[in-house]
């Protein structure tokens, strides 16, 4: 009879392919799964996953702990919402290459465009590294709860090869060009996983100042692309407003065309331009149809600030009352909100100011969060029932839970007021689950529990339009991400893949409220956000958390390039 080291026994398996769900057993041994269906023989430990799903561990293709992974050995709060192998160096943005004369350049850009402290990067960032094949190798030395890849970022590139000319944007040379495609090569011969870059005026430095990447030519884009393509190995990704939809198309789909590569692309409804993503995903499907292999990156709900009185963005900060009260800790300012003279004054400054906020798209977040809120929801809506002024209402939400409660505002895919945009995105055959920003917008977005919403909001909770399968949420965040990055060794339970398994209670799946904590170094915030539900997330056959907490084990590694596989 075979042993095996782990048998997860009677669960419901939802296998990653995009096919039903079946009741059977899955063993693993020796980090690989080795039998799915009816498996005999003994194991060194067995799972009792009745009445729970078996699923792929969920891969996250964007991500940015690219700084954390030096300093953490646990990858959350990814790790905490099933997911067992994240994506990080998205969005152009990250530490290597670099010349030490940079780090501060580097930190002030992750700093604007990712809302992750520059004093934490200042005290967790060692700098043991200048090269990108230097940088994989600090990530190695530390081990991980769970698996990471990294990819080159086109801003950290541009300032290593141009210097002030990269970082004021001027055109790049041939000469540049070429230094930077041999950059890239090299870092993806030493085991990056693709290139990103930026080209969105959303992003911007600490100091202000524009990515080096916005602006950088077709020429640029499409020759770095090239010398990273003649390795045969890398993947391309991309983000951009898309102000001039059918020109900027034409040039990130050029980057595909002239490498070869897989290519993915940031995808999300506008108040603006409500209606663009379809045109986007138009195009994407005619880029696929001649050939290329281009993906949509979509948001499993809307991208959402949060507004508290411990975030970033602190909705109380348009009252010069309010302001004097900063020196205070919370619960002192607190105290001091609740005082009847100081809410009248906080209230009327708040009113008079011109704060920037739509109150009919701001939303108490609750807890349970509720991320498809109706607009009878919004702060101003209920001001208008209570006949009091909007800032009103949204302080005395903010002061709950003792001033830890937050206002939500979605500013992309709720241009209706509903998620049906995104389920259409989603539904595409050339989407998958991405931009939850897992490491990132530590002060101001919570989103790297993407993978629980998918499971609790489209498969099970959904009241305010049609919900999604099971089987197809599972293949959207395990192998059809898997396979947008060329991980062919994970995101499907077939003998011989990867031993990355999340056993779920689905029907007590919760998604909790997210919180402040200032864990980070230097004593830096940053938003955090639990869930109930993950009976068991297991890593190359390896448990690394049990219902939530975790156990001590540190199997994850750094994933150092394509990992080929077939999957049969």
């Amino acid at each position: 009879m075979t042993t095996h080291d782990l048998i997860i026994r009677g669960g419901t398996i939802v296998d990653g392919t995009g096919g039903p769900p079946f009741s059977g057993d899955l063993a693993i041994t020796n980090g690989r799964i080795s039998g799915v269906g009816s498996v005999e023989g003994s194991a060194t430990r067995t799972i009792d996953a009745d009445g729970a799903l078996v699923t792929p561990g969920v891969v996250d293709v964007h991500c940015h702990y690219d700084g954390q992974a030096t300093w953490d050995s646990q990858i959350v709060p990814s790790a905490w919402h099933g997911v067992t192998t994240v994506v990080m160096g998205n969005c152009g943005v990250g530490f290597a290459p670099v010349h030490d004369r940079d780090h501060e350049r580097l930190i002030e850009l992750m700093e604007g465009v990712e809302d992750i402290p520059g004093s934490a990067l200042h005290e967790g960032l060692d700098w043991r590294w200048n090269s990108f094949p230097e940088y994989l190798d600090a990530l190695e030395r530390r081990p991980h709860d769970i698996d990471f890849a990294a990819q080159v970022p086109h801003g950290a590139l541009r300032l290593f090869v141009m210097g002030e000319r990269g970082a004021a944007r001027e055109d790049a040379t041939e000469e540049d060009i070429a230094e930077m495609g041999r950059l890239a090569r090299e870092a993806i011969e030493a085991g990056a996983l693709g290139f990103s870059t930026s080209r969105t005026r959303n992003h911007r430095t600490s100091t202000g100042d524009w990515t080096p990447t916005l602006t950088a030519a077709a020429d640029e884009l499409a020759g770095i692309a090239a010398a990273m393509g003649a390795s045969g190995l890398g993947v391309l990704q991309v983000v951009s407003d898309f102000a001039d939809l059918d020109r900027e198309m034409a040039t990130v789909v050029g980057m595909a065309e002239a490498s070869g590569c897989p290519l993915s692309i940031s995808l999300a409804q506008s108040y603006q331009r409500p209606e663009d993503w379809r045109r986007i995903l138009a195009a994407i499907g005619e880029a696929n149809e001649r050939g290329l292999r281009v993906t949509a990156q979509v948001a499993a709900r809307p991208v959402g600030v949060l507004l508290g009185l411990q975030a970033t963005i602190d909705p109380t900060r348009a009252s010069a009352s309010a302001q004097g009260l900063a020196g205070l800790p919370l619960g002192g300012r607190v105290a001091q909100l609740r005082r009847p003279e100081v809410r009248e004054a906080v209230v009327e400054e708040m009113s008079a100011s011109n704060s920037g906020f739509s109150w009919e798209r701001v939303f108490p977040l609750g807890d349970p969060p509720d991320y498809e809120p109706a607009p009878e929801d919004s702060i101003e809506a209920e001001a208008r029932r209570l006949g009091v002024p909007p800032a009103a209402v949204a302080l005395d939400h903010l002061l709950e839970d003792d001033g830890r409660a937050f206002l939500y505002v979605p500013f992309l895919n709720y241009a209706q007021g509903n998620l049906d945009a995104v389920r259409a995105m989603l539904e595409d055959a050339h989407s998958v689950v991405g931009l939850g920003d897992g490491g990132a917008h530590v002060g101001t977005i919570c989103d790297g529990s993407f993978p629980t919403t998918m499971l609790t909001h489209w498969v099970r909770d959904r009241s305010r339009g049609e919900r999604l399968e099971l089987a197809t949420v599972v293949a959207k965040q395990t192998s059809a991400t898997a396979r947008m990055v060329g991980l062919l060794d994970r995101g499907v339970l077939q003998t011989g893949m990867k031993g990355d398994v999340s056993v779920i209670d689905l029907d007590n799946l919760t998604l909790h409220r997210p919180t402040m904590s200032f864990d980070l170094p230097a004593g830096g915030k940053r938003l955090l956000q639990r869930a109930d539900g993950y009976l068991h997330t297991i890593v190359s056959g390896c448990e690394v958390y049990a219902s939530g907490e975790h156990t001590g084990e540190l199997p994850g590694r750094l994933v150092r390039g394509a990992q080929p596989a077939a999957i049969r």
